[in-house]
């Protein structure tokens, strides 16, 4: 009697959805589809597995499945992560109420498991039916070996599904000698036993099988079976499938099964109904085992009909006390029409249980397989299937067959030559150039083995070297399996493409496996004996014969790269690649053989893949590392289904990236459009850590790989931490080196391995000795890397003890290779990804790379790596970007800053200016209120300036986390800037508060002589008025004129100060308690002190040292502190000039701020020279001063001069004296004398003195701004102006007095910036609307009273209408009290008629001084008389710090003045800058970015000229970094510079010229510029 579950299997019945669906389209496959939402995908197979790799949101979520739609895409998540619970099918069941008790309420409505199973199988592409295969044998399920009848009712066997499954195993006769055996499922010759069923039989052959293989180990399901979840519903579309496992044994006789591999097919379903199915497995199978209950009369005469059966057939039959005896006979006919024996049938009775049942299968299966009798491999077995209309899933695809020959072709190609002989001839391009080259890289950069030669010498011959080679490389012509290659992966067919590169592969790899076993058994052979010298050579003849697909990829690279030498450029090279990794094929970044990276091709293909993806290009990077042989690869594979190459040996070495697309529900979350995976070798090989190289290499991958990452996940294997310290060393290296230039990776630490609910919390203090060892290696690398500030590893990174440790169990849930995955690896490993993820999520503040930048940081990370000491700093070009945009950004704050407080100070001086007490005490209290509200505006601007700093670090678009260790740079100099505005603030505060001073005493004796005048004028009026007749107009102006002359004869002038003696008197009170007399007592008369140059004397100014006998250091000693007195001469001079320029008085500020500077050029050469010098240069340029200084006083006093103050008001007196005789209204000549004589010149001060900061803005927002955007882009300019002009003397200048030079350059630029485009014209009567507009709107609010009345209109409102005015003004314009009394002296106008003209005459006045303006536009006049100087802003802008680099004299770029460190980003030849060798007096060649990585030593004045070493030179210099050059092209522009002009500077240093490599003489000026651009990155 047939069991009902047999019963269910043929025919669907039953409730609920499913049934509901299938009944419709009753044996339809479309039917069934159509329910699970599948429709779409078939009969095309347009499922692919790039599309399950997406990271959606769906993929991170592990509720339980809602809907039949759900559950494909459920298990394939699962399956790709090889969780053995996928086939364990939660979806909602339908409630169905009923009354009935034993009825069933709950239904469940999920499919059937294999039906899901063949209906995902019929909408997969050929490559996720492949990867759906691998991850099934990998969970030890039972895999499609036929799948049953499609739309064509032709069943297929899954050859390429099943051409990616590998295992090992070592059968007994291996097992003494520990060997084992590697091999393709589809290519090993394995015996095949076969279990079939007919329609009636009660007994579950599937779970007979699971017990039979699970007989050595836990149970596991192989085969699904009716007691499965998913596995009691029936079957719609699953029966005549048939399914394979394989029984590998172990070694172990004690465990293993059967001595040799055993593959078990299983027929689903009724054999008589799937007669084609059974006869194929009759003829492949080396048994057949029959599970039955008895025979019908069809089943007799089918199996009695297969008389030509290859296989051996065994009858299982369940037997039962009730069996009918026909039952017996029947079978007993069909065994003696097939000649079979008692021993070919096995009767499971009731006494029989399912072990005794299971060991008699075995014993008959051991039986079987000892006859003698071949075995086929699949391969045989396809070509079977073909005889009985079974198709061929390769052979019915056209892409697959022409790709198979493509690359048999190319496997014909290697023929029986050596692997190495074949790479040699047709893989040239990967060979020994390509690895010499990286040699020489990596030496250009370290210079280790340079001995004896010259530096700059042996990098030229390197250089020489590496061209050779290059041409060498350009020169091979494609070899003929590249060719193949090349035609093939070129193809206009992606599908064609995939399945010839996964043809090439399996073909290599099974040559490979051939190939190497010999040589891997030699490996550990010497590994064992410890034989250092034969483990290196085997190690290298494992490389040499190790052929692959990534073999073939690289060359292709390296045939692209060839090829831009030449006319044929294969520049759809990049584009296959890009497309390639855009399929899911990895790319490698690293060539792990040569330890070089391919630059121009890895640049080439991403930015192709930057453009195929529209720009949208955002990479999250993450990346795995950990010991050898750990499961790194199957991490990363089991986490996001990949398919990175896994194996157990180091054959092939580097890094490899792969690409996974974010799906657009996760991409604004997550910050990123892509994930990029690396996936690296294995460090610290136990087998390689004997080589000499092998620290080393894995200290470069290590480093490189974790610069690159965002994410960094540390596979720690075990919990035996020895083994991981090394790794770990170089880890808290790298994220040290990462912090220093803002970049900030998650590091989680996997420990594989562990199991154990309680792990995470038993592991605890496992978790804390791991963190001290941390720390104790951060306190060990921070001092290596001579980093303060830094303790313990969470100084480092964000870490956390218990969110970034993760505990895995093992990979394998048993013993290989019979075990499945292990269900917790796969869930653990998930819940990993998911909080991952989650994590950078909640970080999506994080801005990430795109292509272009990620590749920026890729060369800047690999050239840090190949300088070994890792200085990355400015020599990263992202870096430098971020920093160049902060400096330039912080630039416009710190002028908008000065801008502000310069507004402030120009009110601020004219209110002192226009105080209207006569008292001083009063003006000083004003002065310190004054002082005290500056504190405030400079506080506040100070706060906003430290809030738009804490903004932009806030900012997502500029990469700021990359100079967040800048950031205590510039919070430093806005404190800086701070205290520089409030002592500036003081500075001009109190000078204003001296000129008032000065200005009060000139006006008090003004103001007396003018009260005299006009008694005189008066009572020349009173005379005039008491006379009877009539005076003419000629009358009046006699008789005034005699009066006039008779009042100035008594009027005297001011007497002149000594200023030389007040200067003298300040320059002997600065040197304090030093002992200067000896210096002094002769000093009378500064001024004399001036005429004659100054010259360092080597017996006056020098002090008597030992180790300055040798005359060159001498010389050298005296050249450079000659050198700094020329530059405090030229400087100090500018500085006198520009006061002395002024309109004011000298006053003692003046002499101050100038010994000031001074003393910052004598403090540089405190340590070369005596007190003498000092003394004498002060003398000097206070000589220069006093000359100067007392020309200025006497211009003053002239231009005060009380008889010219008088004459000018004589025409204005001797008006009011006529109009006063004849009573003539005076309204309209008041307004005009108080427009003209009170305003204008006003005006015309305000307008000249307050426009500076006007010229700063015009020249910061024209076309001549990006001059002044950042120091590097005006170093950069003033270099190829340099170049241009290419002038001798100009470069001297520019080395030798940079401050100077640069002072001088920036005024002529804002004189050539005025003659151009820009018009000072327009500056002024914009400044000029403005104040007119304010002072009309104050004549206007003037003529209102403090009662808000009109004022009335006579003679005494007109004056209270001045004296509004001149308060409303008060802070605006400096109106001189004194010239307001002159034009008011006996004034007659009324108040509204004066209004009236006054407003007249501002119109005449605004159109007089626009007239002047444009007549008068003199730049440089208009520089020098400005009170801010516009050249000295520009230069504080750009100039920075000053500091010059101590070797080659390169000027810092760093950002602000107050920095940690001076960098540059263009270094010199050192005889540039005046450096010579001491013992020849030649000037030294060698450029510092050079010598400080070499071996070589310097000495100089700070050395005691002694020699130290180069790279040691922070002994001496720590505030200076001097990393290398970005290019070895990037000194090109120095290098002509001194090959040019090599004797003209020997002559000028008073050297011998510089001997240089020859290969310099081949510059020209284009490469010059073209290195300037590359050493600045300008594009």
């Amino acid at each position: 009697m047939a069991s009902v579950t047999e019963d269910l299997e043929m025919q669907p019945h039953g409730s609920g959805s499913l049934q509901q669906n299938v009944q419709q389209h009753r044996g339809s496959l479309h039917a069934f589809l159509h329910t699970l939402g599948l429709a779409e995908y078939f009969p095309n197979k347009i499922l692919t597995l790039r599309s399950l790799q997406e990271i959606k949101r769906d993929s991170l979520s592990d509720k339980k499945d809602d809907s039949l739609q759900a559950i494909p895409w459920a298990f394939l998540r699962k399956l790709l992560m090889a969780n053995t619970k996928s086939r364990t099918l939660d979806c909602a069941s339908e409630n169905k109420e009923t009354n009935d008790w034993f009825s069933e309420s709950n239904i469940d409505i999920s499919p059937n498991t294999l039906d899901l199973i063949v209906a995902l199988y019929a909408c997969a592409d050929s490559f996720l039916q492949q990867e759906m295969t691998l991850k099934m044998s990998m969970c030890q399920f039972a895999v499609p070996f036929l799948l049953p009848c499609g739309i064509q009712n032709q069943c297929t066997l899954m050859l390429w599904a099943l051409r990616g499954v590998l295992k090992e195993w070592c059968p007994h006769s291996m097992s003494k000698s520990k060997g084992f055996v590697e091999e393709s499922v589809v290519c090993a010759k394995i015996p095949l036993v076969s279990f079939v069923r007919l329609r009636n039989c009660s007994l579950s052959k599937s779970q007979v099988i699971n017990h039979l293989l699970s007989e050595s180990q836990q149970h596991h399901d192989f085969f699904c079976h009716r007691d499965m979840k998913g596995g009691c519903r029936p079957r719609m579309i699953a029966n005549g499938m048939v399914e394979m496992c394989w029984y590998l044994p172990g070694g172990n006789t004690a465990i293993d099964i059967f001595p040799e591999p055993v593959a078990i097919a299983n027929l689903r379903g009724d054999v008589g109904a799937f007669e084609t199915q059974f006869a194929f497995l009759t003829q492949v199978s080396k048994a057949m085992f029959v599970f039955l209950d008895k025979f019908e009369e069809r089943e007799q005469k089918m199996l009695v009909s297969s008389q030509q059966l290859n296989s051996k057939l065994f009858f299982v039959v369940n037997y039962q006390r009730d069996t009918h005896p026909d039952v017996k006979s029947s079978i007993q006919a069909v065994m003696e029409a097939l000649k079979l024996t008692k021993e070919d049938i096995i009767v499971k009775s009731q006494n029989i249980n399912m072990a005794k049942l299971t060991d008699m299968i075995c014993s008959t299966i051991r039986k079987s397989l000892s006859e003698p009798s071949p075995s086929l491999d699949i391969e045989s077995m396809s070509r079977i299937a073909c005889e009985f209309g079974i198709s061929v899933d390769e052979l019915t695809s056209k892409a697959s067959s022409s790709a198979e020959q493509a690359a048999q072709n190319i496997i014909k190609g290697i023929g029986v030559r050596e692997i190495v002989v074949y790479k040699k001839n047709q893989l040239p391009l990967q060979g020994e150039n390509w690895k010499r080259l990286a040699q020489i890289e990596k030496e250009e950069c370290r210079l280790q083995t340079a001995g004896d030669t010259k530096l700059e010498d042996y990098k030229a011959e390197l250089q020489q070297e590496k061209k050779i080679i290059q041409k060498t490389q350009s020169k091979y012509k494609i070899t003929s399996a590249m060719s193949e290659f090349i035609n093939a992966v070129t193809t206009n067919d992606s599908i064609e493409r995939a399945f010839f590169l996964k043809w090439l592969g399996y073909k290599l790899d099974m040559r490979s496996r051939k190939c190497l076993s010999s040589l891997r058994h030699a490996f550990k052979e010497h590994r064992r004996q410890k034989d250092k010298e034969s483990l290196a050579k085997v190690d290298q003849q494992l490389l040499d014969s190790s052929l692959g697909l990534e073999h073939y990829l690289r060359e292709m690279g390296h045939v692209y790269e060839a090829s831009l030498g030449s006319s044929k450029r294969l520049d759809e090279l990049p584009t296959v690649a890009a497309e390639l990794l855009q399929e899911g094929f990895p790319l490698e970044l690293l060539d792990g053989d040569a330890s070089s990276i391919p630059e121009k091709w890895i640049n080439d293909v991403l930015m192709e893949l930057h453009r195929m993806v529209g720009q949208k290009s955002r990479l999250l990077v993450l990346t795995v590392l950990g010991v050898q042989s750990t499961g790194k690869s199957t991490l990363l594979n089991t986490m996001f289904g990949v398919q990175f190459a896994v194996s157990s040996g180091r054959c092939t070495r580097g890094a490899y990236m792969l690409l996974l697309t974010v799906g657009e529900d996760l991409r604004t979350e997550l910050s990123c459009d892509y994930i990029l995976l690396i996936d690296t070798e294995g460090l610290k090989s136990p087998d390689l850590v004997q080589l000499d190289n092998s620290y080393e290499h894995d200290n470069q991958l290590a480093t490189f790989v974790i610069g690159l990452s965002d994410v960094t996940i540390i596979n720690v294997a075990m919990e035996n931490f020895t083994e991981m310290k090394d790794i770990l060393q170089i880890a808290v290296h790298a994220f040290l080196r990462m912090k220093e230039i803002g970049k900030k990776p998650i590091c989680h630490f996997v420990h594989q391995n562990v199991a154990g609910v309680s792990a995470h919390n038993k592991l605890m203090t496992e978790r804390q000795h791991l963190l001290e060892h941390l720390n104790e290696m951060t306190q060990i690398a921070a001092t290596m890397e001579k980093k303060t500030g830094i303790s313990k590893f969470t100084d480092v990174l964000d870490y956390d003890v218990e969110l970034n440790h993760w505990y895995i169990p093992a990979l394998w849930y048993g013993t290989p290779p019979m075990a499945p995955v292990n269900t917790g690896y796969s869930v653990a490993v998930f819940d990993f990804k998911k909080n991952m993820l989650k994590t950078l999520k909640e970080r999506n503040d994080e801005l990430f790379f795109n292509i272009p930048q990620f590749l920026e940081w890729t060369r800047s990370m690999w050239r840090a790596v190949k300088f070994e000491n890792f200085i990355f700093s400015f020599q990263n070009t992202l870096v430098a970007h971020a920093y160049d945009s902060l400096c330039k950004e912080f630039s416009d704050w710190e002028w908008s800053f000065k801008r502000h407080i310069y507004s402030w100070l120009e009110s601020a001086t004219i209110q002192i200016s226009n105080a209207e007490t006569s008292s001083l005490q009063e003006v000083e209290e004003i002065v310190e209120a004054l002082n005290g509200d500056a504190q405030k505006e400079i506080a506040s601007q100070k706060r906003e300036m430290d809030e738009k700093l804490k903004t932009y670090y806030k900012r997502k678009d500029r990469h700021v986390s990359l100079v967040e260790r800048y950031k205590i740079d510039f919070i430093k100099n806005i404190q800086s800037l701070q205290t520089e505005m409030i002592n500036t603030v003081r500075n001009k505060l109190d000078a204003a508060f001296q000129l008032r001073t000065n200005v009060a005493k000139v006006n008090e004796l003004q103001k007396k002589q003018a009260t005299m005048i006009e008694h005189q004028v008066l009572q020349l009026l009173k005379n005039c008025s008491s006379r009877t007749d009539e005076l003419s107009d000629e009358d009046l102006k006699a008789d005034f004129e005699s009066m006039w002359n008779k009042a100035l004869v008594n009027i005297s002038g001011f007497k002149e100060r000594d200023v030389p003696s007040e200067i003298l008197k300040e320059l002997c009170s600065s040197f304090g308690h030093l002992k200067i007399n000896q210096y002094m007592e002769n000093v009378k008369d500064l001024t004399e002190y001036a005429s004659d140059k100054f010259e360092v004397s080597g017996k006056r100014h020098l002090p008597k040292l030992k180790h300055w006998k040798n005359m060159v250091a001498r010389k050298i000693v005296k050249q450079e502190v000659q050198s700094v007195a020329d530059t405090a001469i030229q400087n100090c001079r500018r500085m006198i000039e520009e006061s002395a320029k002024s309109k004011s008085d000298y006053q003692t500020f003046h002499i101050k701020e100038l010994i000031k500077k001074m003393d910052e050029y004598i403090k540089s050469v405190n340590s070369k020279t005596n007190l003498a010098f000092e003394v004498d240069l002060k003398l000097h340029i206070c000589g220069i001063a006093s000359q100067k200084f007392l020309e200025m006083h006497r211009r003053f006093l002239a231009d005060k001069d009380p008889l010219k103050h008088l004459e000018a008001f004589k025409s204005h007196y001797l008006s009011d004296f006529i109009d006063l005789y004849r009573l003539n209204d005076q309204c309209q000549r008041k307004a005009q004398d108080f427009t003209q004589l009170c305003l204008k010149p006003a005006v015309t001060e305000h307008i000249n003195q307050s426009i500076g900061t006007d010229i700063v803005d015009a020249i910061l927002s024209c076309s001549y701004s990006t001059e002044y955007s950042s120091r590097s882009y005006f170093q950069y300019n003033i270099l190829k102006e340099l170049l241009e002009k290419d002038e001798f003397k100009e470069f001297v200048r520019y080395i030798l007095h940079y401050e100077t030079y640069v002072n001088d350059w920036i005024y002529k630029h804002i004189i050539q910036c005025f003659s151009k485009d820009l018009s000072v014209s327009k500056l002024k009567t914009k400044k000029l609307d403005s104040i007119i507009e304010k002072i009309v709107e104050a004549v206007k609010d003037s003529q209102y009273g403090d009662d808000g009345c009109i004022l009335s209109n006579d003679t005494k409102s007109t004056t209270v209408l001045i004296q509004n005015l001149c308060k409303a003004l008060s802070k605006v314009i400096s109106i001189p009290k004194d010239t307001v009394d002159r034009v008011l002296f006996q004034n007659t106008s009324l108040c509204t008629p004066f209004t009236k003209n006054l407003l007249e005459y501002l119109k005449d006045l605004k159109r007089q001084l626009e007239e002047e303006i444009t007549k008068s536009s003199d730049i440089t006049e208009m520089l020098n008389s400005v009170s801010v100087k516009p050249q000295n802003e520009l230069f504080k802008r750009i100039f920075g710090c000053g500091k010059q680099c101590p070797f080659c004299k390169a000027p810092c770029e760093a950002g602000g003045k107050d920095h940690r460190q001076h960098h540059a980003a263009v270094h010199r030849p050192q005889g540039l800058g005046r450096y010579r060798y001491v013992s020849t007096n030649i000037l030294c060649e060698e450029i510092c970015t050079s010598s400080v990585h070499g071996n070589g030593t310097f000495q100089n004045h700070e050395t005691d000229f002694q020699p130290h070493p180069y790279k040691d030179y922070h002994t001496y210099y720590p505030d200076w970094l001097i990393p290398p050059d970005r290019t070895i092209e990037a000194s090109d522009y120095w290098k002509y510079v001194l090959v040019k002009y090599n004797d003209t500077f020997a002559e000028e240093y008073k050297a011998k010229p510089a001997v240089y490599p020859s290969v310099w003489n081949n510059i020209d000026e284009v490469q010059a510029l073209e290195g300037l651009k590359s050493a600045f990155c300008i594009k």
